[in-house]
């Protein structure tokens, strides 16, 4: 071997294994990334990179060993963000967001949002495709970007090299701020207050099996159900929500179920929806239903807009009220919302404004048929929301999402406002919910609650309630 190949050649990869060099790009994976905002105002109500993570080179990259950063210039020192996640092709629950601070910090950056993920894969030639991420003042106050290192006001896809992707510690893409320091590792984005999860056991459980005569039944008041009657949304505005819709026939046996019955004739005056909610006192523990979805009418034309629900909430008291929450369970037989057809949700929400409309949460969706009955799990404990479907991890969410105050326990069945099919001809639309359960601050395993349902149902138990009132 010459002396002049062991120097180009040797020497070169000798240094770079002690660090002191880097090797070309060509002998490392190779990514790059590309950026549009569909917010591109000098000032916005929140950041909106969206973004496509390309993999241009040719061996496989393991997704949870990538992190790209976004780098913007804070409002204020003291100014604290909160990260989202809007819509994702690779899901919103694999991606996840920080913040760091860059010291010394730059004119246009001296924090970055640092972007990672909790799995998957990208191969040779492939992309994540869309990312569309954001990210707000923890105040709600607008923010200026116009300032901000990697902001760019373009709303089409295009590569952009303001926008780094490290790997592994690795710099694979894009230039970081002149000037900066950016490798410290980030602190997270701040979490939402909450009660701690009292891992120690039973503190009260509720537990129904709906064994009432009728909406006028005394037990139900006095079991901590509600039968809505006012009006007001969600659903067809003017759309009456009557007691009589609410009924509990017999499914199997002796076993009956909470029925929820919706009708329309196409017009608000002949529109009536349903709703059933627990009082206000739940935070901590798991939640499950035994529910009945359909994806046809009982009677009438198909192809109405619905929702049929079963969930938690906090009322919201204000726009952008930092103490609402809300964990859905949402199945659209129809689609509606922009979703042509069958789509389960499992959404989670932080907050929300109505006008202008501005929605805080982040979501899970399948896309099939989930019509006959399916037992629905939703575990809220130590900073996560974990949904389950007949037993199956669904979703899981957190940081921002998680609640932070008590919620009532609601199942509703509507239609979406604008969703109606075009006919004068009425249609009545049926939900059913075999038994509700909750075990208060405690994780229970989806086949631990169905055992524990049998056993109640074993011991001819039908109703018990031992979780104070808030």
């Amino acid at each position: 071997m010459s002396s002049k190949k062991w120097l180009a050649g040797g020497l070169m990869s000798a240094l770079a294994a002690i660090g002191l060099v880097a090797l070309p790009a060509e002998a490392a994976t190779a990514v790059k990334v590309q950026y549009k905002t569909s917010a591109s105002g000098a000032q916005a109500d929140q950041v909106e990179p969206w973004l496509n993570l390309v993999n241009t080179g040719t061996t496989a990259v393991a997704l949870n060993t990538v992190k790209i950063r976004y780098y913007f210039k804070a409002d204020s020192a003291s100014q604290q963000y909160r990260f989202a996640c809007s819509w994702a092709v690779v899901g919103c629950s694999t991606i996840t967001g920080t913040f760091g601070t860059i010291s010394p910090g730059t004119a246009t950056a001296d924090r970055y949002l640092e972007i990672g993920f909790t799995g998957g894969s990208l191969a040779p030639g492939a992309s994540t495709s869309d990312m569309q991420l954001r990210f707000y003042r923890a105040d709600w106050q607008r923010i200026t970007q116009s300032d901000d290192y990697s902001f760019g006001a373009q709303t089409s896809y295009a590569d952009w090299n303001k926008i780094t992707v490290y790997q592994s510690g690795a710099l694979l893409w894009g230039n970081a701020p002149a000037g900066g320091n950016p490798s410290p590792s980030p602190s997270p984005s701040p979490s939402p207050s909450g009660s701690p999860n009292n891992p120690g056991g039973n503190n009260g459980v509720v537990f129904d099996d709906f064994s009432y005569t009728s909406h006028t039944d005394p037990n139900i008041n006095a079991h901590n159900w509600t039968i809505r009657t006012n009006q007001g949304g969600p659903g067809i505005p003017g759309a009456t929500w009557p007691a009589s819709n609410i009924t509990f026939p017999t499914v199997s046996g002796a076993n009956k179920a909470l029925q929820l019955k919706s009708v329309t004739d196409g017009t608000s005056a002949g529109t009536q929806q349903s709703e059933v909610l627990h009082q206000r006192k739940f935070l901590e523990g798991t939640y499950a239903a035994r529910v009945f979805f359909t994806d046809t009418p009982t009677t009438g034309p198909d192809g109405d807009h619905i929702v049929q629900t079963f969930f938690t909430i906090t009322p919201l008291n204000q726009d952008l009220d930092p103490n609402y929450s809300e964990q859905d369970f949402e199945y659209l037989p129809n689609g509606g919302w922009g979703e042509p057809a069958n789509i389960m949700y499992a959404t989670s929400w932080e907050t929300y404004r109505n006008e202008p409309w501005l929605a805080v949460n982040t979501h899970t969706a399948n896309r099939i048929s989930y019509a006959g009955w399916h037992d629905l799990v939703l575990q809220v404990s130590g900073g996560e929301i974990k949904y389950y479907i007949d037993g199956q991890l669904f979703a899981t969410h957190g940081g921002d999402y998680y609640p932070e105050t008590v919620q009532s326990v609601n199942f509703n069945l509507w239609f979406i406002s604008g969703g109606l099919v075009g006919s004068s001809t009425q249609r009545q639309w049926i939900q059913q919910v075999d038994w509700f359960y909750h075990a208060k601050n405690e994780v229970v395993a989806p086949a631990t609650v169905i055992q524990r349902v049998n056993n109640y149902r074993t011991a001819g138990t039908s109703w018990v309630d031992t979780v104070p009132a808030s």
